[in-house]
């Protein structure tokens, strides 16, 4: 584990951080269709990693393991690293990209969300990624 990705875990959250977890299997990653409703943000399908909000006074590390349950039913989680900060889709939001691996499966657990889960080999992240800028911190370009 990267010695500074404990420092970033244990930090207190707010309502715009925003940590994801970029969980990776066999070498790929985990992406989901997210399907945002125009009450929630607007009407679009966007692919992206588990991970979301922090409640006030929530460490990263904690949000991030109950965001990742909540949407894909997966507890047995190994953190291996920080890998850095980029702007969030909306206005004042940070989102803290963390690596991590597990050996669990995904399951579809909010269908009202998301229509998908699935391992992507990196080189086929599909185009509409909701943040490509986070992408770059694994020298990805969608």
């Amino acid at each position: 584990m990267n010695k500074g990705v404990n420092k970033f875990l244990n930090k207190a959250g707010n309502n715009k951080m925003c940590p994801v977890a970029f969980i990776f299997k066999d070498d790929k990653l985990l992406i989901g269709l997210r399907n945002y409703t125009p009450d929630k943000w607007k009407k679009i399908s966007v692919w992206t990693a588990p991970g979301g909000r922090c409640d006030n006074g929530e460490t990263l590390e904690t949000t991030l393991r109950r965001e990742v349950y909540e949407e894909v039913g997966i507890n047995d989680l190994k953190f291996t690293d920080y890998l850095g900060s980029v702007p969030g889709a909306k206005e004042g939001d940070v989102i803290f990209v963390f690596k991590a691996e597990t050996n669990q499966e995904p399951k579809l657990v909010e269908p009202d969300k998301f229509s998908q889960w699935e391992w992507c080999e990196l080189s086929d992240i599909p185009s509409n990624f909701i943040n490509p800028e986070s992408l770059k911190l694994l020298n990805i370009q969608v």
